[in-house]
């Protein structure tokens, strides 16, 4: 009994550290899957196979279940044009988009010093081999607009002028989102909003 118990509880830690899961919700659904084995059999060998095929991306650090990834291999995608990413979240997120068609490099992280990231951390030098050796002539840089963000996009702009100052660098624009109402919004985005704004 003791150790069905240890088990179990072992169980709800492994869920606890998965992204915005608490205890109670790791508990919750710990139980529910040890209630519905077949449910439980069925999660143990999609990760099995999960963890068997799926890999990074060696160009551009997507997951995918080939090296290159699918995105990376298409010859339909521009691959003069590179939108830097944090991580392989926000690569999905632009891909729902369906507007950018170029391809892609993700840092697996921002610059700070309060998590230990350094630039070496960034992958800075996978980058500007690419920008050689694929003739990348614009980079966009798809990175959040936080402290941690803005640091990191400067350091990028940077090595890359520094480098290559032939390459266009733009960044996604900041500001009112479609169908918000600006009585909501706070004042760092409406001030984003108005330093942005372009003709009609």
């Amino acid at each position: 009994m003791e150790n069905s118990i240890e088990s179990l509880q072992q169980l709800v830690n492994s869920l606890a550290k998965l992204p915005n899961m608490g205890q109670r919700s790791a508990r919750r659904i710990a139980l529910h899957l040890l209630e519905n084995r077949s449910v439980l059999d069925n999660i143990i060998v999609t990760l099995q196979d999960a963890a068997r095929e799926i890999r990074n991306c060696e160009v551009c650090g997507n997951i995918d279940s080939r090296s290159p990834c699918s995105i990376c291999s298409s010859s339909d995608r521009d691959q003069s044009a590179v939108c830097i990413v944090e991580n392989i979240s926000n690569l999905w997120a632009m891909e729902r988009s369906q507007v950018f068609r170029g391809k892609y490099h993700v840092l697996g992280g921002m610059l700070s010093a309060f998590h230990e990231i350094t630039p070496n951390k960034l992958g800075m030098r996978k980058l500007l081999s690419r920008i050689q050796e694929d003739g990348v002539t614009e980079i966009i840089l798809g990175i959040s607009a936080t402290l941690d963000g803005q640091t990191t996009s400067y350091y990028i702009t940077d090595s890359i002028i520094a480098k290559y100052p032939h390459v266009i660098i733009s960044r996604l624009a900041f500001g009112i989102p479609i169908g918000a109402e600006l009585e909501y919004m706070d004042e760092g985005t409406l001030g984003i909003a108005l330093k942005l704004r372009q003709g009609i």
